[in-house]
């Protein structure tokens, strides 16, 4: 057995050449990593507390910058601002085209110049559009600062996905993307709270819905900020890693994530996936998994407010639904990983908010309150945990990180274009039920469902076939994907399903 060591030093200044994190076996001609055990756990460890959180703590403000503009509405910024016809259903609309579209680019960036410089940069620009909210006077002044604030949030949810497969493994993915995303739903809590509290200020100068947007968006501005000197470019340059432990960090990519680490950008290589036909299905179910959340995340304060509540009790009764969706969240993607299954995962989350949507567009809400606020616990539960499993999936059986980086970027920005379906059906005409919503919502969730169960299908047919050709049982994880050199032309690769 050959041994790649590297000298290394610990934080006390003592040589640590004995101990190398990363060894390769040369037995029969295969490559095998092993990683120092002890420093693959610290590191895991030190992720999961410095990096983590901090960029939950970042798409919190993000979520919370989103989708506060449901929470003013309820307190009559639309009136104040002499909203017309469908002008509030049109600057949510609107929203969704630069955030669409701006995706792909600020991913690339992202790769180019790592998430360090890109993710807080696009924060510190969507938080004081955020801020400067407050100071509209009328729909053409709300509207620009929306634009350039969906021109701003564009890219953070793709980047920092992109962001976190430098870190962790394809069995990690899953559920760390969940923690991160799940800030989403602790934040529509977040701004029905503060919502409930500043509706309350009597102040006749100032509106509750200005202090909102200024407390969030300063907020928001704060916390970029710090984001320049907390997050890393990468492992090897992790201020809070030892170098014994960014050592491991490198090697775990290499077993489960990356066919190469710290490749330079290659804009060849960023579009090479794109030619193969099983990314026509991946568009569709970018596109269409999305608007169940927007639906959910934009619009459950109206739901909930044709319940017939006042506009206190409305921003309160919205937590719950989405606390409880946060940790139906944090189960399933928990077994997605543990299991490391994606498609049946994916499929009961979309079934659950389908339910909730399908309940919520057959009854009488007004004389069946606790039913429809059931179904606003489902929508909740399920339209979120698509977002997570998704997106893990195709960077789980995509092997090169400039591939990753173009790839994530455009999904995630078709999700966000499909985010258009759900605001162009929720108009005033429409009002309260808002079926015609509904059923669109339903309709994506119904082709989401049926193109997730062809594609995770084929690949698991695919893999028995590779197995039978082979005489073995090989399964993603048992083979290193530094030894993937060739991808899905690999005789050893099997799909991550």
């Amino acid at each position: 057995m050959a041994v790649e060591s590297e000298k290394l030093v610990s934080e006390d200044g003592s040589n640590q050449a004995s101990r190398s994190p990363m060894e390769v076996d040369q037995e029969n001609g295969v490559a095998s990593l092993h990683i120092d055990g002890v420093a693959e756990i610290s590191c895991l460890r030190k992720l999961d507390i410095f990096l983590l959180p901090f960029l939950s703590l970042m798409y919190f403000f993000n979520s919370v910058d989103r989708s506060n503009l449901g929470n003013a509405k309820t307190d009559s910024m639309d009136k104040d601002l002499g909203f017309v016809g469908e002008q509030y259903s049109l600057l949510i609309l609107l929203f969704y085209i630069p955030n669409g579209l701006c995706d792909l680019p600020l991913n690339i960036l992202t790769k180019r110049w790592s998430g360090k410089i890109v993710l807080p940069s696009l924060m510190v620009s969507w938080g004081a559009c955020a801020l400067l909210q407050c100071a509209t006077r009328n729909f053409g002044g709300i509207l620009v600062l929306r634009l350039l604030l969906g021109g701003f949030e564009a890219g953070f949810f793709a980047g920092t996905v992109f962001y976190l497969t430098l870190f962790y493994t394809r069995g990690e993915l899953g559920f760390r993307i969940a923690i991160f995303f799940g800030s989403a739903l602790l934040a529509a809590a977040f701004s029905g709270l503060i919502s409930y509290g500043v509706f309350q200020i009597d102040e006749p100068r100032v509106q509750g819905w200005k202090w909102l947007f200024i407390i969030e968006g300063a907020m928001t501005v704060i916390v970029a900020i710090i984001a320049f000197f907390w997050l890393p470019a990468a492992p090897d340059s992790a201020w809070f890693l030892t170098p014994l432990e960014r050592a491991a960090a490198k090697a775990r990519s290499l077993r489960d994530s990356s066919g190469s680490v710290g490749t330079e950008l290659s804009l060849r290589e960023c579009f090479q996936a794109w030619k193969d036909w099983k990314f026509f299905l991946w568009c569709i179910i970018s596109f269409t998994y999305p608007v169940a959340f927007t639906t959910a995340s934009n619009f459950l304060p109206q739901i909930v407010q044709r319940l017939g509540y006042s506009v206190v009790k409305t921003n309160l009764w919205t937590v719950a639904p989405n606390a409880v969706g946060f940790v139906v969240l944090l189960c399933v993607t928990y077994s997605s990983d543990r299991l490391r299954e994606r498609t049946f995962h994916i499929v009961f989350a979309l079934c659950v908010s389908l339910t909730g949507m399908i309940i919520l567009s057959v009854i009488d809400v007004l004389r069946n309150r606790g039913v429809a606020y059931f179904a606003c616990f489902m929508m909740a539960a399920g339209a979120y945990i698509p977002s997570c499993l998704v997106h893990s999936w195709h960077n789980n059986n995509n092997l090169n990180e400039n591939s990753r980086a173009a790839t994530t970027g455009l999904l995630v920005g078709l999700g966000n274009l499909g985010g258009i379906l759900s605001a162009a059906t929720f108009r005033t005409e429409y009002a309260p039920e808002y079926i015609p919503t509904l059923i669109v919502t339903s309709c994506c969730n119904v082709t989401c469902i049926f193109f997730t169960l062809w594609l995770g299908g084929w690949m698991k047919w695919e893999n028995r076939r590779r197995n039978r050709e082979m005489g073995t049982k090989l399964r993603a994880e048992d083979v290193h994907t530094d030894e993937l050199k060739d991808g899905e032309n690999s005789k050893k690769w099997r799909y991550f399903t």
